[in-house]
């Protein structure tokens, strides 16, 4: 099986010339829930940002084996539109016409049935946040890559979330082709729901861990937030 994610000896440096990356690989083989972790300017953020195209490497190689969408940690910087259905519809891929069913099932999906209208100022930081899940879904993506989803949200939120993207990356009966996600946390708590979990230290990733075996080794160790 061909793998969903493959980051070939990867490297970046920022104009200052101070390495964000050096010759950092890593696959994801299958879908699921895989997490990230690692200090202040181990990589984490300029990883995803490298996966989804917003960066380039400057040495290295990323192959996809399908479309990334990055989901940001505040929603506020990714949503654009008035409303919950023009944002949606502006995220739709070209040459597909906007329909209300499409819309309609892209809000139920993340729970937001009902909310084609709904002002996006009106959203709580959650149902932001679930927004911009849906959008990035609705754009083709199988590959979500979340930057501290949770980071912003109240505790109650923060569960939705997390339970949304376990729910996608499952397979059901009702959703035969699992999505992927590659989601960067500062909470081992969060680590025990994942499908493995790997750390970036100094721009390098580490071996996949089960997500309890991380949070054991990353217990007592100071519990930077994710800045890389």
């Amino acid at each position: 099986m061909k793998a969903i994610l493959e980051v070939d000896r990867v490297s970046y440096r920022w104009p200052n010339n101070s390495a964000a990356l050096i010759n950092c690989s890593l696959q994801i083989p299958k879908p699921g829930l895989w997490m990230l972790v690692g200090g202040n300017g181990s990589g984490k953020s300029t990883l995803l940002r490298l996966i989804s195209g917003l960066l380039e490497p400057k040495e290295g190689e990323i192959r996809l084996a399908s479309i990334a969408a990055l989901v940001f940690q505040n929603p506020d910087h990714q949503l654009l539109l008035p409303c919950c259905g023009s944002e949606l519809c502006f995220h739709l891929p070209v040459g597909i016409a906007p329909q209300a069913e499409l819309i309609e099932a892209a809000l139920d999906q993340v729970g937001l049935a009902g909310f084609t209208n709904r002002p996006i100022h009106s959203l709580s930081g959650g149902q932001k946040q679930r927004l911009a899940i849906a959008s990035a879904l609705l754009s083709g993506a199988e590959l979500l890559l979340l930057d501290e989803p949770t980071a912003l949200l109240d505790p109650e939120s923060q569960g939705a979330v997390l339970a949304l993207i376990r729910q996608l990356c499952q397979q059901t009966a009702t959703q035969p082709k699992p999505l992927t996600a590659l989601w960067v946390t500062h909470k081992l708590e969060e680590l025990h729901h994942c499908d493995g979990a790997l750390r970036l230290e100094q721009g390098n990733a580490g071996p996949w861990l089960t997500g309890a075996s991380m949070a054991s080794a990353l217990e007592g160790l100071p519990r930077g937030r994710a800045g890389g």
